[in-house]
């Protein structure tokens, strides 16, 4: 009878066949994704749009640019119909406190203008002359005939504003970092980052010796240095005055000391801070008292100056060297004639000091107000007031909410912030009024029901 058993089937059964039935689905599933090629396995990973990012398609394996592009195409407009990608929205009015995005009057938080400059009228008005009197552009790069009287004014302006000998002039702040920081820089240099640094300025350091620092950490940054000193030609440190997504503040007076101990030069982006911090909006230099101590200072005509364009202010030796040698200045065409509203924006700084005032006081009462909704907007001590979510599809949810409610804030999440670090940035000008940061306000509360926060 064991004969009869036999024939059923059972004796060329191998031992254990639940384990080695297991083992060949897993074989089979593994050889499905060996055999499918590459980017196709990519696709099949990436169909869930809501885990990736922005970064997730600069690089796929087997796929060109144009690939890439199909693929970030899909993602784009996936999460613009579930309302998770909240960017580049049109708006058909001027920066102000409100602006019109999409037919509807909704509370600005996204701007930058933090004094209101963009639509001050002796600001516009020298604009308007400045055409009139050179016409729309530069013509050519500022070597070969592109330099006029006015970018000349423009350097002695914000070099003396920020009481040193000299400074050039760029058409974008990125570059003015970027470019600057690719010129200065050489292979056996070593430039040390605080985390927090703008992209501009990763961006000028990525092809050189760099550590970046774990944000505002004065133990990291000694460690560093004390391993770096003697071993390069330079040892530059660069630090953000105001930090762009944290609105906090860098300690510098520690940071200079450890520089002056160890050898190191020290740059510093106060592209927040102008207009903003120090008693006479100087920044945070001027909050220090550190002039004398800052080797490089650069910034932004795009934020409290109310144009574009930016600048590396320092020695004139250093200033002249990049005149020369900067390639994206070099072959740039200039800034075009609009550009003298800078110099009167610089004025007006000192002139009509209660813009300041202004601004100081919307801080002060926003700030309550957040504090007392006990949301989390970690240690800003600028016009910059980040809400940390730290999910990234209910930070999107949130943001598309605040539009619906009237309130236009920015959706901040990875790779701009670290991944579980998503927030809501937004950024207070003098030119809001108390009415417009108490809507804010209860729209905070509301939201804060509404998502659990």
């Amino acid at each position: 009878m064991k004969i009869s058993g036999a024939s059923s089937g059972k004796k060329n059964s191998p031992p254990n066949g639940g384990l080695f039935s297991c083992i060949t689905r897993v074989y089979t599933f593994f050889a499905f994704f060996i055999l499918l090629p590459l980017p196709q396995q990519m696709e099949e990973q990436m169909k869930n749009y809501d885990n990736q990012s922005f970064r997730d398609f600069e690089y796929i394996p087997g796929t060109d640019a144009w690939g890439r592009a199909a693929q970030f195409q899909n993602y784009h407009d996936d999460q613009v119909a579930k309302g998770q990608l909240n960017y580049r929205l049109m708006t058909t009015s001027g920066c102000g406190p409100v602006v019109e995005v999409a037919g509807k009057q909704v509370i600005s938080l996204v701007s930058n203008d933090y004094l209101g400059f963009t639509q001050h009228p002796a600001v516009k008005q020298a604009a308007i002359d400045a055409i009139s009197k050179y016409g729309t552009g530069a013509g050519a790069s500022p070597a070969i005939g592109g330099h006029y009287d006015y970018h000349e004014i423009m350097e002695r302006k914000i070099a003396g504003f920020f009481r040193k000998e000299h400074a050039i002039i760029y058409t974008t702040g990125y570059t003015a970092n970027s470019a600057s920081l690719q010129c200065i820089l050489t292979k056996n240099d070593l430039v040390i980052l605080d985390a927090g640094v703008h992209t501009s300025v990763m961006e000028g350091c990525q092809q050189f010796n760099r550590k970046t620092v774990k944000h505002n950490d004065l133990a990291a940054y000694e460690h560093t240095l004390k391993l770096a000193q003697g071993k390069h030609p330079l040892i530059l440190v660069i630090i953000d005055g105001v930090y762009s997504q944290d609105g906090d503040i860098a300690p510098l007076k520690e940071i200079v000391a450890l520089c002056k101990k160890y050898g190191a030069k020290i740059m510093v982006d106060d592209a927040h801070g102008t207009g903003v911090v120090g008693s006479t909006g100087r920044g945070l230099i001027e909050t220090c008292d550190a002039w004398d101590d800052v080797d490089l200072i650069s910034g932004t005509f795009s934020k409290t100056f109310g144009h574009i364009g930016g600048y590396v202010v320092g020695s004139k030796d250093i200033i002249t060297y990049l005149k020369y040698q900067s390639k994206q200045h070099l072959f740039s065409a200039s800034s075009t004639p609009a550009a003298l509203s800078i110099i009167k924006a610089i004025e007006l700084i000192d002139e009509e000091p209660f813009w300041m005032t202004k601004l100081q006081e919307n801080i002060c009462y926003f700030k309550t107000g957040l504090s007392a909704l006990d949301l989390n907007i970690g240690n800003t001590q600028s016009a910059i007031f980040p809400v940390r979510v730290g999910d990234k599809i209910k930070n999107a949810r949130i943001c598309h909410t605040m539009q619906e409610m009237g309130v236009y804030a920015n959706q901040i999440n990875y790779p701009a912030v670290s991944m579980k670090d998503a927030r809501i940035r937004m950024g207070i000008t003098a030119l809001h009024e108390q009415s417009h940061l108490d809507k804010v306000l209860n729209v905070w509360s509301d939201i804060k029901k509404q998502f659990d926060l």
